[in-house]
């Protein structure tokens, strides 16, 4: 059984986090994966980062990637008791993009206090990320314990932008 979920369920979840994973793919054709913070704005996410990255070389190659973002879950007052992460993974169009095409608030977001820092600024660049097709989630909507069970666990969302 899979869990039926409205885009919306699943947006509000990412809207409230900051962490993901994204997958790229090498010019060799070599999965790499690497930690970002990212903010969303009109349903696509923002990625902050140096403009000599590797992440922007692997994307401006190839705007295919995928992105997993990790949802934490807990007990309130146990958290010695070890609960794995929902999650929420998706395909995603990414494309690089210079600091001086961003609208402002989008810079301040991602930046905060360093946005008004031009010369730091000029040395980054964003990746934006468009997900398409479905979500695919593990834990999201559902109760704790329900999570023991991936029949019970396992959902789907169209993305809805």
């Amino acid at each position: 059984m899979i869990i039926e979920l409205t885009p919306e369920q699943v947006w509000e979840v990412i809207e409230k986090n900051l962490f993901g994973v994204i997958g790229m793919v090498t010019k060799e054709n070599e999965a790499r994966t690497v930690g970002i913070v990212y903010v969303v704005r009109d349903r696509r996410l923002y990625i902050g980062t140096g403009k000599d990255t590797w992440k922007v070389r692997h994307v401006a190659q190839n705007p295919h990637v995928s992105m997993t973002i990790p949802v934490h879950k807990g007990i309130p007052l146990m958290p010695f008791i070890k609960i794995p992460a929902a999650t929420i993974t998706f395909c995603g169009e990414a494309k690089v993009i210079d600091p001086e095409d961003t609208p402002p608030e989008i810079l301040q977001a991602i930046y905060r206090g360093m946005a008004e820092d031009n010369e730091r600024v000029a040395e980054t660049c964003l990746i934006e990320v468009t997900p398409v097709k479905d979500f695919i989630t593990y834990g999201i909507g559902i109760p704790m314990m329900k999570m023991r069970d991936p029949d019970q666990a396992r959902g789907r969302a169209p993305v809805g932008v």
